[in-house]
């Protein structure tokens, strides 16, 4: 089979090793995912995360501009860095971090800004609002809550233990949020975008959809712990993506409760468990695999 996909070692750390590996390959998009990307953790390991958050997205601007290479740069930007502020969130909204994760992430997207305009450097800022999908990390709580919840089916744990269940997030699914990533790299000139779905939705809300799917109240299966609660939390966000809209033509078509359904039938699955299967039919309606781990078909941007 053609080989298209090729693993090369790197640490944001090391920012030698970063401009080597960007000379040698010079690719013509790169896109900066890496990070450590859990704010609760981040309050235990704020020094490492400024070092790998912050400084390794600054380490990666300096690998592409000392290797010369012209290439297009996406930096994964987040809902955290609104922190407080008035909601919906926008472009234009003052950053108001609450988590050293979210300071880490304001520091890389003036960073980006001043690459772009100092170096003439395309260089992008996707502000993403929370993006979901079976690919999330269990420790995060949309996961969390559907692997319990099949776990439990399965009798193989009694309770799910949660934090602050009144936050209130703007949750996507991931598989639409990085055919916008992509659409950014695609336009003529750089420029920072925010990406959501103009809903807010509670924890509570989530646990709700996710529970009744399957005739369950959860209520009786979870419980409040406050080793789960933040030093500081972020209590609402919601997203004005009306900029993507217009100038990407991209919108948002999995709802909250599509994509709770989703995730859902997929860690029963996972378990061998029968599920309703509404989540496959959703996936299939969107142009999505479910046998290919949610591949994205770009069939309509060949």
């Amino acid at each position: 089979p053609v080989t298209k996909l090729f693993l090369h070692y790197g640490d944001l750390s090391d920012s030698g090793q970063l401009t080597n590996i960007i000379y040698n390959i010079q690719p013509d998009e790169i896109y900066h995912l890496g990070a450590q990307s859990h704010v609760r953790v981040s309050f235990d390991l704020p020094e490492y995360t400024g070092d790998i958050t912050a400084l390794g997205t600054t380490r990666l601007l300096e690998a592409i501009r000392r290797s010369g290479i012209k290439t297009k740069f996406y930096q994964a930007s987040s809902s955290e860095m609104f922190g407080a502020a008035p909601s919906p969130q926008n472009e234009n909204t003052p950053f108001m971090p609450r988590s050293p994760y979210a300071a880490a992430k304001v520091y890389s997207y003036w960073m980006v800004k001043n690459y772009r305009d100092g170096y003439n450097m395309f260089a992008c800022n996707g502000i993403l609002f929370n993006h979901e999908s079976p690919r999330r990390g269990e420790t995060f709580v949309t996961r969390k809550i559907t692997r319990g919840l099949a776990h439990i089916i399965a009798k193989k744990e009694k309770k799910i233990y949660l934090g602050n269940l009144e936050a209130k997030r703007d949750w996507g699914y991931a598989p639409e949020y990085v055919e916008a990533m992509w659409l950014m790299i695609q336009q003529e000139k750089p420029d920072d975008y925010v990406i959501g779905t103009g809903e807010t939705h509670s924890i509570k809300e989530f646990l709700d959809e996710a529970f009744s799917y399957l005739d369950m109240d959860w209520k009786n299966y979870v419980e409040v712990d406050s080793r789960y609660f933040r030093p500081t939390e972020v209590e609402y966000l919601q997203a004005d993506y009306d900029k993507a809209r217009k100038e990407l033509n991209w919108s948002p078509k999995v709802s909250f409760k599509d994509l709770v359904k989703i995730m859902v039938d997929y860690d029963l699955e996972l378990l061998n468990l029968p599920s309703p299967s509404l989540g496959k039919e959703i996936i299939k309606k969107n142009g999505l695999d479910w046998n290919k781990d949610y591949k994205l078909i770009l069939s309509k941007h060949p």
